[in-house]
């Protein structure tokens, strides 16, 4: 996938989710199914999985190749990161780290920074997406908690996956 769509594709996700989010009734913050995230938690959680991804692709791309490594692999596709994503969150249930257990419940007086934040990081990261070369995107790694280390483009792809990933658990359950 090129970068602009992926940046596109960013946009869309997010988008979605905000407006999402933003609609739903401030009751509902607090509320989630039984031995789920509230929708706070939720929005929490999304944003504490792009706000490092926005800063780690601020440090000089040299930095990378000596901390991660390179690419040692074929790129997978949109499809491809998705199916094993969901394979490895099955997984991930089963045994589900600590830090997922104990996400703070966010306060209602919290939901309009979090969603500003949430859409200010967002449009920072399509930026990003942007302005990186293809070179640095397919040979430069960044590692991902269930995932292992994967090639920026597809991080980059899995973070708007992961962004209508929680949007369907939202509108289905919530």
């Amino acid at each position: 996938m090129h970068k602009d769509e992926i940046a596109d594709l960013l946009e869309e996700k997010y988008h979605n989710l905000l407006n999402w989010l933003e609609v739903q009734d401030e009751d509902k913050w607090l509320q989630g199914p039984e031995g789920k995230w509230t929708t706070g938690q939720q929005a929490l959680h999304l944003l504490q999985s792009i706000k490092p991804l926005n800063d780690v692709l601020s440090m000089p791309r040299f930095w990378f190749k000596y901390a991660f490594g390179i690419n040692n692999r074929d790129l997978r596709d949109y499809d491809m990161i998705v199916q094993r994503y969901l394979e490895r969150l099955e997984e991930f249930k089963k045994n589900p780290a600590k830090a997922s257990k104990k996400l703070k419940v966010p306060k209602i007086k919290d939901k309009k920074y979090i969603l500003t934040r949430l859409q200010v990081e967002s449009k920072k990261l399509q930026y990003k997406t942007r302005r990186i070369s293809d070179k640095n995107l397919d040979t430069l790694v960044l590692p991902h908690p269930i995932m292992g280390k994967m090639p920026i483009r597809e991080l980059l792809m899995w973070t708007a996956y992961h962004a209508e990933h929680h949007t369907k658990q939202l509108q289905k359950m919530y």
